[in-house]
């Protein structure tokens, strides 16, 4: 463990330095790529695991309420300027207003744990003026766990380095770990963000299916009437 802060700490000295101010305002300011690297660096001792974990959750709940404060006084205007600027981006945008519309506190919880058009979500809770109270302890919630899992990809990988170091000491290697735990982060980012986008629109394509099957069950009950 000390070889691995010691190498670090002659190779990178600014991250040890600033290293719990640059967690926090990291986080706060970008969220993904920082919580990865939080873990990666609690994980092979150059920051102490609960400081750091409690840094990045701090930091991503301020984020959430950052964007919840830019809907609170813009309405919607951001979300109309960059969520609609194709027809795609349209439909997911309304998909998600109206699951928010209908499930509100559940929206905010599930934008958070699946990576998922996150800012938006936000945003659209300060438009709607939702509850401050209600904000509050799902984006708690929400935070937390999508901390966790983003936190824990940084410590796995910083586990993987921690074991080989003795064979790879040279700071290229770090980067390439580093850049590993982001890669996969961003794979898993964007398996929750499909997933979650085809959930909003799989009560469309029930609905539909639905309907065509009530219109098939009325047509042949009118056959039927229509023999008799």
């Amino acid at each position: 463990m000390e070889n691995v802060l010691q190498f670090i700490q002659d190779n990178l000295p600014w991250l040890i330095e600033h290293r719990y101010l640059f967690i926090f305002l990291g986080v706060a300011l970008e969220g993904l790529n920082t919580t990865i690297l939080a873990g990666f660096l609690a994980s092979v001792g150059v920051v102490s695991l609960w400081p750091a974990f409690f840094l990045a959750l701090v930091g991503q709940i301020i984020n959430a309420f950052g964007w919840y404060t830019v809907g609170y006084f813009a309405g919607s205007k951001p979300i109309d300027k960059w969520g609609r600027k194709d027809e795609k981006s349209r439909k997911i945008i309304e998909k998600v207003e109206q699951y928010f519309k209908r499930y509100s506190g559940r929206a905010i919880f599930i934008a958070h744990i699946t990576w998922s058009l996150t800012i938006a979500t936000m945003i659209m809770a300060g438009s709607f003026k939702y509850d401050l109270k209600k904000f509050t302890l799902y984006n708690f919630f929400g935070s937390t766990v999508w901390v966790l899992m983003v936190f824990f990809v940084g410590y796995f990988f910083g586990q993987s380095y921690k074991y080989l170091f003795d064979y790879l000491k040279n700071i290229v290697i770090i980067f390439l770990f580093l850049g590993g735990a982001i890669a996969v982060g961003y794979i898993i980012k964007k398996i929750f963000r499909s997933i979650y986008v085809r959930s909003l629109f799989l009560r469309e394509h029930w609905d539909k299916f639905n309907h065509k099957m009530k219109e098939k069950i009325d047509e042949l009950f009118s056959e039927s009437d229509l023999k008799k």
